[in-house]
């Protein structure tokens, strides 16, 4: 919707096919469907949040940054605010209003929209031994399948998730197809799913505040993948929130490879400070028992856990747990280990990690270098970034970034 709006501002006749009932699906239940279209910061911090492949998105950002998708927004009369961590939101916290002011530009700039319309492949042509795109073969409501012609096709259609949005990997296809490069794709952004039983009990719990380390092993040593502070949460398959997505756009770098995440569930206190707090609330309920005297210190679903994993009786009375007892059990809080027996599928990935080759792509236009007149944008590409508004940002950027070179 994007592209087609720049475009059309730039002269061109644009036409849309969209395979759904309407436009807009995916965009619909970004940001839990308050949709966080970009991040309010400046491109060098724009390129930090970037995972795979930054440096190929340089020229897109500098060409069109999240202060100029915000004053699209707004100059085309969406109200917006932005919110902690700079993540900018539609005043309304409703993403059809995105959509809807999409949609408006698109009308004004009289861009043909076909619904229900489903590209099946791009047509190409030999013009002087040059392979170039020559336009698509799309299938109409009826079934019925047709051949139209263009001077140029942009390829638009996200990655492989949330299926149901219509992100079934046409685009990846329609790569492969035309024998362009198309890198391992895998669902990012996305829970992890947890070996230790334990997970299970703590189902529903949040964590505020608390660090989590992710790490893989490279020639049998100890690879920090990704390491911050924040919130996540425990669910009846392991773990997600924040935290847990970011880390997730790490794991694929562990290439099959263990995966584990170590959660210190106090980063304020060294493990010296912790043990004193802990000796302190003990002292202060000596004649309890251990399951009863941790209360201040960690949340009511977690104390039987962190008790057996400290391997201490937690019927003992805290004036007779030993030294080692409690150095294991500050040693748990400190570093509480999970080890990943996967992620969560592409239904509940909210990006995809890979696509297209940017060694196929011209940055400067997002043309493909082997065949000109045929452009790739957004989440097709193998490109993406952390949650924040930064993976809609990509989109926007090499949506205004392609260039007709023809």
């Amino acid at each position: 919707m994007y592209a087609a709006v720049m475009l059309a501002q730039a002269g061109h006749s644009v036409t849309i096919y969209e395979k759904n009932e309407k436009l807009g699906k995916k965009l619909f239940i970004t940001g839990k469907g308050r949709c966080n279209l970009t991040n309010n910061c400046e491109v060098e911090e724009l390129m930090k949040h970037v995972v795979t492949n930054p440096k190929f998105l340089y020229s897109a950002f500098y060409n069109c940054n999240a202060q100029d998708v915000m004053q699209f927004f707004e100059q085309n009369g969406l109200e917006l605010k932005t919110e902690r961590g700079n993540r900018v939101f539609p005043a309304s916290d409703h993403s059809s209003d995105v959509i809807k002011t999409l949609e408006q530009a698109l009308k004004k700039r009289k861009v043909t929209i076909c619904l229900y319309h489903t590209v099946t492949k791009i047509l190409t042509e030999q013009v002087q031994n040059q392979m170039r795109a020559a336009g698509v073969s799309v299938k109409d409501a009826d079934g019925h399948q047709k051949l139209e012609y263009f001077d140029a096709v942009v390829v638009a259609t996200g990655g492989l998730s949330y299926e149901r949005t219509g992100s079934t990997g046409d685009g990846l296809q329609f790569a492969r197809d035309l024998g362009l490069q198309v890198t391992e794709c895998l669902p990012s952004l996305v829970p992890f799913e947890i070996k230790e039983d334990f997970c299970r009990e703590l189902m529903g719990l949040s964590l505020r505040n608390v660090t989590l380390s992710c790490y893989t092993k490279k020639k049998n040593k100890e690879k920090l993948l990704y390491h911050d502070q924040g919130e996540m949460l425990f669910t009846h398959f392991g773990i997600s929130g924040p935290l847990v997505l970011s880390a997730s756009a790490y794991a694929g770098k562990a290439k099959g490879e263990p995966v584990w995440v170590e959660i210190d569930l106090k980063p304020a206190l060294t493990m010296e400070q912790l043990d004193d707090r802990i000796l302190r609330d003990f002292d202060a309920a000596k004649n309890k028992q251990v399951r009863n005297a941790l209360d201040d210190l960690l949340p009511k679903k977690l104390i039987p856990v962190m008790i057996e994993l400290a391997e201490i009786d937690p019927f003992k009375q805290v004036n007779a747990v030993t030294r080692e007892e409690r150095e294991r059990l500050v040693s748990c809080m400190k570093k509480l280990t999970l080890h990943v027996a996967g992620t969560r599928g592409y239904e509940e990935a909210i990006i995809t990690k890979g696509g297209v080759s940017v060694k196929e792509i011209n940055p400067k236009t997002m043309e493909t270098k082997q065949i000109p007149g045929l452009y790739f944008i957004g989440e097709v590409l193998d490109v993406d970034a952390l949650t924040g508004g930064f993976n809609l940002q990509i989109a926007w950027s090499t949506a205004a970034t392609v260039l007709l070179t023809q």
